[in-house]
């Protein structure tokens, strides 16, 4: 990417920043949508223990901590993602910018870059939370898998995030198939309800590990519970998460449009 258009990408970073903040309600729920699922699972599962399988037996108000962090940065980058830009898209936003100096891609980073902003600060406002309420350790001698993990998941979500915005077919539909697409996956894949993957169903557990939401919160457990004999790195979780950033990114090139479709 060439000097000058860096400069646009962070002018755009700058401005969709700008107008995120300007807007205090929704800036509000932003920030306060997974606090709320982080006190309320605690308060009605977080009396007891999880056993996690390989990841061991933690407190189950422990373990929601980086799990409510995987659902920040799926929020913050392919539920934002795909409801907003498909939302510009039909309002004609999108065709406005590809008909201005600004070049298409550009404007894209900016978006993907200030997304990913907002799930960084998210994080760090849960991890923040969870230690001084739910005695959730920061994982620094992790840090290195923890911030591989988080960098990853980010880039796959708003990869996917722009794919899906490509097949939602107006802005009518955007809610439905963006949440269509996602809470069920968050709900079997330890996000929503951790749970010892060998009490799963086999076929529910293999359906699971097809798509890139187990991976996300297996590899954020294993970097944020550190156990004797087993690496914070989860290189296989890390690979196929990154398959699917390509290939969301494929989708996204061969069929994003500008343009509503008529």
């Amino acid at each position: 990417m060439a000097r000058g258009e860096l400069r646009l990408v962070l002018r755009q970073v700058r401005f969709t920043n700008r107008a995120f903040w300007r807007n205090p309600a929704s800036a509000f729920f932003t920030f306060a949508f997974p606090l709320m699922f982080l006190v309320i699972f605690t308060v009605l599962f977080g009396g007891g223990t999880v056993d996690l399988g390989p990841h061991g037996t933690i407190s189950t108000s422990t373990v929601y901590v980086p799990l409510i962090a995987v659902f920040s940065v799926i929020t913050a980058c392919y539920t934002n993602i795909g409801m907003s830009v498909t939302f510009q898209r039909d309002s004609g936003v999108l065709k406005r910018i590809r008909g201005s100096p600004i070049p298409g891609r550009a404007y894209l980073a900016g978006r993907i870059a200030h997304a990913v902003s907002i799930a960084i600060l998210l994080v760090a406002i849960v991890v923040a939370f969870g230690a001084a309420f739910y005695d959730a350790e920061v994982p620094t001698s992790t840090l290195p898998a923890f911030l591989a993990t988080l960098a990853v998941g980010a880039a796959t979500f708003c990869t996917l995030g722009l794919a899906v915005s490509a097949l939602i077919p107006n802005a009518e539909a955007a809610p439905a198939v963006v949440n269509a697409t996602i809470l069920p996956l968050l709900f079997i894949s330890q996000v929503f309800i951790p749970y010892d993957p060998a009490e799963l169903p086999a076929w529910l557990d293999w359906l699971a590990r097809l798509f890139p939401v187990r991976h996300f919160s297996d590899a954020m457990l294993a970097s944020y519970f550190p156990f004797p004999g087993r690496s914070a790195f989860r290189p296989w979780d890390l690979l196929v998460m990154g398959m699917w950033a390509v290939g969301g990114l494929v989708l996204a090139v061969r069929y994003f449009r500008w343009e509503p479709r008529r």
